[in-house]
């Protein structure tokens, strides 16, 4: 798993490396490089580049859409760590983006990585139709803005401290976090003209993926440490966060975790083998420790 996510990695970020290189310079390169190659695991551009082989897309194509991807992912960050949202100092075991170039700059440069992931998408390096690009670029929209990343946060920051059902806590997770997961799954459908109906079971699944994602994340923050997480734990408690863990306790949400990933699997049955690697890397986001 680690070499194909290590693969996955150096290829979209030799890309992103390329595409800002010609770009004209600004002041606002650095910050931006800063938060979008400070590590991370790629996990979103793996979870599409194993749905993208189940529909027989071409590598390079996935590694591109997957680029587009972790610019809205890294902006998401940067923005999510800002003292008006989650305050948190320490991303990836280095100084958040704030910390590092001032608060001002961090917001900018986040707006500049969200904008640049339709760039990406536009660009002639994408080799599909315009009506496809455009496809993909709508539904990578939804799902940053206020039905997706940012309606997420919206609600995360609102629950705080308050009493919140279990379907809302799960709607604010889908939404933060669900969504991205969601364009993952159905960009290869989007690039393939599938139907509205498979694009919606695929979206579905993309959903669960991120609930199944974000919940490791709160398992990680309940029990996991500052030196293997790369961030400071034990924050969500402090800060009255509305999770599943708070409602379910911890081992009740690591059996709703592996609930989801049987449900994912039976989605993916009449794929058989093929959605071997995906079932992998399920299990991954799952027992994962950063």
């Amino acid at each position: 798993m680690q070499i194909e996510l290590n693969k996955i990695a150096k290829d979209t970020n030799l890309f992103l490396k390329k595409f800002i290189r010609k770009q004209k310079k600004s002041e606002l390169i650095i910050p931006m490089k800063y938060g979008l190659f400070s590590g991370g695991k790629k996990i979103r551009s793996k979870i599409l580049t194993d749905i993208g082989s189940l529909f027989k897309i071409k590598y390079k194509s996935l590694i591109i859409i997957g680029s587009a991807v972790e610019c809205i992912h890294a902006y998401s960050l940067i923005h999510d760590d800002l003292p008006c949202m989650d305050n948190d100092l320490i991303r990836r075991g280095k100084p958040s983006t704030h910390i590092k170039f001032g608060e001002s700059t961090a917001v900018l440069a986040g707006n500049s990585l969200l904008t640049m992931a339709f760039e990406i998408l536009s660009h002639k390096d994408l080799n599909l139709s315009e009506k496809t690009k455009n496809k993909l670029i709508n539904k990578i929209s939804e799902s940053s803005g206020h039905l997706g990343i940012a309606g997420g946060q919206f609600l995360d920051l609102s629950y705080e401290h308050k009493k919140v059902s279990r379907k809302r806590v799960v709607e604010m997770e889908i939404k933060k976090t669900g969504k991205l997961f969601s364009f993952c799954c159905v960009a290869p459908l989007i690039v393939k003209n599938k139907s509205k109906k498979e694009i919606k079971k695929f979206e579905n699944i993309g959903a669960d993926i991120g609930l199944l994602f974000q919940v490791a994340d709160d398992l990680i923050d309940h029990k996991g440490s500052l030196l293997t997480a790369g961030k400071k734990t034990g924050k969500d408690r402090k800060k009255g966060k509305a999770t599943l863990i708070s409602l379910l306790g911890y081992k009740n949400t690591i059996k709703y975790a592996n609930k989801l990933i049987f449900k994912i699997n039976n989605k993916l049955k009449k794929y058989g083998s093929k959605s071997r690697n995906l079932s992998k890397t399920l299990e991954y986001i799952l027992n994962r420790n950063k």
